[in-house]
């Protein structure tokens, strides 16, 4: 497979955010200029030499900054930015990614995302203090994807879990179990709102958006397949946002290959066969709402 130069300026820059280094930082540390390392991320050749330094300085090894293989990615930052970076050319998306989808979230679930995923953070995870300091590079990253996706409006298919939905809507938009008991009913009432959203997405069926709920559990790995002009790329994702969020820790992975690809396709295929769709899916919801004691 012939090595793509963006690419790697991509990954680079994915990479350098996740470390929480500056582009100075970076260049000084590996004897190079700023300038350089900004041309190296826009797709310029860098030596040999030069992707050995960076790998070494950012944790990465040389074959996941060129491309070879799968990308192993363990920071929430690099992973975001990697999947900011694909939607870009992406004409369709299957999404497989708990009860929320970040593209197709209301605007008040932005309002509350930064505040759920601080709480999510553990008091006892290693470098606590870096990855609070990296949620606004997280939630900048999030906005630019839902700027991109609404600008471009390319084909997306959701798939979500009963299960999953009835545990949001039970618990609600939560980064911890043990918020006070004001702030969880607060909390309980946003996810009702999200779901409503959801409820509306269904039922009006906006072109190039569709929905399925699947009846049970989905597999607890998230996963999206990426569609573009050239090529297809497949996303697994510990990283999750919205119910009981994770942002600290876990290895998302990116790969083209062809066999993996097919077999979530495949997967995707036939939990969408399964699933119930449409204003059908919408009425399951407001069921489940009322079940939950949220109609």
């Amino acid at each position: 497979m012939a090595i793509r130069f963006d690419d790697i300026g991509n990954r680079l820059k994915a990479f350098r955010l996740g470390s929480g280094l500056s582009a100075d930082e970076v260049a000084r540390r590996i004897g190079i200029s700023r300038t350089a390392l900004y041309r190296f991320e826009k797709g310029e050749v860098a030596k040999i030499e030069t992707l050995e330094k960076l790998s070494e300085l950012l944790e990465v090894s040389v074959p996941t900054l060129l491309g070879v293989g799968v990308e192993y990615i363990a920071s929430a930052v690099s992973f975001f930015e990697r999947i900011r970076q694909i939607e870009e050319t992406a004409e369709h998306i299957i999404v497989l990614a708990g009860p929320i989808s970040y593209l197709l979230g209301s605007e008040a679930f932005d309002s509350t995302l930064e505040a759920v995923l601080t709480e999510s953070v553990p008091d006892e995870v290693e470098d606590r203090d870096r990855m609070l300091a990296q949620l606004g590079e997280i939630m900048s990253i999030l906005r630019q994807r839902k700027e991109s996706y609404r600008a471009r409006e390319p084909g997306i298919l959701n798939l979500i879990s009963a299960a999953e939905i009835d545990r949001f809507l039970r618990n609600g938009l939560v980064g911890r179990m043990d918020l006070p008991d004001a702030l969880r009913a607060e909390r309980r009432a946003r996810a009702r709102e999200e779901a409503r959203h959801l409820c509306t997405l269904m039922e009006n069926e906006p072109i190039g958006v569709q929905i399925g709920i699947v009846p049970g559990t989905l597999p607890h790995t998230s996963f999206q397949v990426f569609r573009q002009p050239d090529r297809k790329m497949l996303t697994l994702s510990p990283f999750r946002l919205g119910e009981h969020p994770n942002i600290s820790a876990g290895v998302g992975m990116i790969t083209s290959a062809p066999e993996a690809l097919a077999l979530h396709e495949k997967t995707a295929e036939e939990l969408w066969h399964r699933a119930v769709k449409g204003p059908a899916a919408a009425r399951l919801l407001r069921e489940m709402m009322a079940r939950a004691g949220s109609g």
